[in-house]
């Protein structure tokens, strides 16, 4: 049986539940890929004490794995997107297959990776950049590669996850429940990269290109984060019969695409509504499929390890006993990808939750129905709480129709300027995901 060599770049976390993986199910692994995966050559700055490392080729400089010409598929996992690109691309151009979990690289960099490895024959695989352990990349690629895909959306971040599940289980301040996620190491020291959005971003990105068949465009993801929500509007969205989760969302319309990352009130009675702490789930609706729902461990090291492994179980299927043809990393080839319109933010159309601190006077209401008839905003529910004693103010909540984000901007900025209006006005999109 032939063997195929492995390079592993990277022996933290992942990089180690990775190598124990390989080590831990070889057998198991050996049988479905019908040859022998072998770890001849780890690049690491340090070793781990979890992995044991005799007889293998450890070199401190990770670039001597991508030249060591007896290691067939390369697997970069040491994050990041300056090295992590230099590393990647030097592997592919020395012919070797590459795996990697690094979400930032393939949303920000993907074209020109894909478009090299295409050059030089080779190819780049990267489900574990997505979702953990849910295998949504080959789910995509593959097994709905005969629906028109027409959206999706995923919760694709634990860490807001598990905030927003804190702040609605057991009624915690959005701090109070980021401190605790960075005391159990869900959250990192700043974390700004999953409570603002951007990780979820650079899924988003990934999941919208294999899905409609377009180039990776990050920089045209609409993203907002969740610091600035509250208890009290977890509260309201839980009246009214809406969970809030953090979503990822990506559409497909006569008009063109819809690419964004925001706090989104969805009904309580969806499955993707019952996924909670550091879970992660996609909904996808597939023209012949209908709905389907991936749920699984968005996370950590053996999860990621599981993907990780899988790509490099079909990588290793093709170099040990061949493959006709190599699969399109976005499930098309590079030049037949589609250029389709992006949506402005503006002109994206949803209905909206609006919470505003009113004043407790004749002809509010009055003024602000006036305010969202201007923009042609029509209101689906409207809750006014009876004032507490002694209480000049009183919580305002409305409930519209499909309204253009840049309508709701003017009708907030007019209600703010308002005297009886105290402070902001919070909004949120609401969606039903029911196809």
């Amino acid at each position: 049986m032939k063997s195929v060599n492995i390079g592993i770049c990277g022996l933290g976390t992942v990089g180690g539940g990775t190598f124990n993986v390989l080590r831990d199910s070889a057998e198991l692994i050996t049988a479905r890929a019908a040859t022998q995966l072998r770890v001849t050559h780890v690049g690491a700055r340090h070793d781990s004490s979890t992995c044991d490392l005799a007889g293998i080729r450890v070199s401190r400089d990770i670039f001597e794995v991508a030249r060591d010409p007896e290691v067939e598929i390369l697997v970069e996992l040491i994050g990041g997107t300056t090295v992590a690109r230099e590393l990647v691309e030097a592997a592919i151009i020395a012919g070797k297959h590459v795996v990697t979990a690094n979400k930032a690289l393939i949303a920000e960099y993907g074209n020109e990776i894909f478009a090299l490895a295409e050059k030089h024959s080779v190819q780049v695989r990267y489900e574990a950049a997505i979702a953990g352990g849910i295998p949504i990349v080959k789910a995509l690629r593959e097994g709905l590669a005969a629906n028109r895909i027409e959206w999706l959306a995923g919760i694709i971040n634990g860490t807001g996850n598990y905030i927003l599940t804190e702040m609605r289980d057991r009624g915690r301040e959005f701090s109070d429940a980021l401190s605790e996620a960075q005391a159990l190491g869900y959250a990192e020291a700043d974390p700004a990269f999953d409570v603002e959005g951007t990780d979820a971003a650079h899924k988003l990105v990934i999941l919208a290109s294999l899905a409609f068949g377009i180039p990776l465009q990050f920089e045209a993801v609409y993203t907002e984060g969740i610091t600035e929500l509250t208890t009290q509007d977890v509260g309201y969205a839980s009246e009214l019969g809406y969970i809030i989760k953090h979503l990822g969302i990506a559409k497909q319309t006569d008009e063109g695409i819809e690419l964004r990352v925001h706090p989104t009130l969805i009904p309580d009675d969806l499955l993707l509504a019952d996924v909670d702490g550091v879970k992660n789930a996609i909904l996808i609706e597939g023209g012949a499929v209908g709905p389907t729902l991936y749920y699984g461990a968005g996370a950590g090291a053996r999860p990621t390890a599981s993907a990780v492994v899988a790509d490099v179980i079909d990588l290793a299927r093709g170099v040990g006993v061949g493959a006709s043809a190599p699969l399109p990393a976005l499930g098309v080839a590079i030049a037949d990808l589609r250029s389709l319109p992006l949506i402005p933010i503006e002109k994206v159309k949803t209905p909206w939750y609006l919470r505003m601190e009113v004043a407790d006077k004749p002809g509010v209401l009055s003024t602000v129905a006036s305010i969202f008839s201007e923009q042609g905003i029509s209101i689906e529910a409207l809750i006014q709480r009876a004032p507490g004693e002694g209480q000049t103010l009183v919580s305002l909540i409305v409930l519209t129709n499909n309204a253009p984000q840049g309508s709701v901007d003017i009708a907030v900025r007019k209600m703010e300027a308002l005297a009886t209006i105290n402070g902001k006005v919070t909004r949120i999109r609401v969606e039903a995901l029911d196809g």
